[in-house]
């Protein structure tokens, strides 16, 4: 039987919370145990900002993937953490990884960091510590073929997911949707976050210029770092364990669907 969302949230995020210190603890043991490079970029916040990277010596596919951008979306680093402890990433791929991109966030549950800046609105200026420090990882990364952003929506029905392929590369969002579906109610709503949506997919316009600030996505796209981008968005009005297994599931679909392609 399919769950049914908590109705906790009611003009913000009011589920489960994680301490993010201990998530994090977690994802730098399992990194190292499994033979990741661990980067903390300098200067980044109070709580330092970690990059992770593991190189395939075979690559078929390069991946770049973040969560925790939102002090109030557990359940990104929860299921980024979850995958590095089961170390069962394709070896072909590899991957660059940023587990948590706003700690001082979830030290308050707060979307925004913790001297009220939204990051994942300020990759046009700069504003924060957090972006900067990132924004010079991203820079001295080379190129991948892909980008995931892993994201919460506190008021979706379901699952849903923006896709920035401003070259109409073949994508997987089809793919990843469906496979999400056999777990997870897809948001079928005509507008989400105000902006067209059909079956679950956003596709936001192919120039971001008209739009004075930036998220994480359209600052690695706009940049060259890759042309094809998921942000997937998982319904946080659902119970946490629910919605990381969908993001997990969401995440191997992604790499999955793109190794067939290559």
């Amino acid at each position: 039987m399919m769950i049914k969302p908590l109705e906790k949230n009611d003009g913000g995020y009011f589920g489960e919370t994680i301490v993010i210190s201990d998530i994090l603890n977690r994802t730098l043991t399992a990194a190292k145990q499994h033979g990741w490079i661990t980067d903390i970029f300098p200067e980044s916040s109070e709580l330092p900002l970690y990059g992770l990277r593991r190189i395939a010596k075979h690559e078929r596919l390069s991946v770049y993937i973040s969560s925790g951008i939102h002090g109030d979306e557990p359940a990104g680093p929860i299921a980024l953490t979850e995958m590095i402890e089961a170390n069962t990433w394709p070896n072909d791929v590899s991957l660059y990884l940023c587990p948590c991109l706003n700690p001082t966030g979830f030290q308050k549950n707060t979307r925004e960091n913790s001297i009220g800046i939204d990051l994942n609105r300020d990759y046009r200026h700069f504003s924060s510590t957090e972006t900067k420090a990132h924004r010079a990882w991203i820079d001295s990364l080379p190129s991948f073929d892909i980008s995931i952003c892993i994201h919460e929506d506190w008021e979706a029905t379901g699952f849903y997911l923006y896709e920035l392929n401003p070259d109409e590369m073949d994508s997987a969002s089809q793919a990843i949707l469906n496979a999400v579906s056999t777990i997870c109610p897809i948001d079928q709503s005509e507008l989400i976050d105000g902006r067209p949506a059909k079956s679950g997919l956003l596709k936001p316009l192919s120039s971001p210029d008209a739009r004075p600030l930036w998220p994480e996505a359209f600052y690695i796209v706009q940049n060259n770092k890759t042309r094809l981008s998921y942000t997937l968005e998982a319904p946080s009005d659902f119970p946490l364990g629910f919605r990381t297994h969908a993001l997990r599931h969401a995440v191997e679909t992604t790499l999955n669907a793109h190794l067939a392609k290559s």
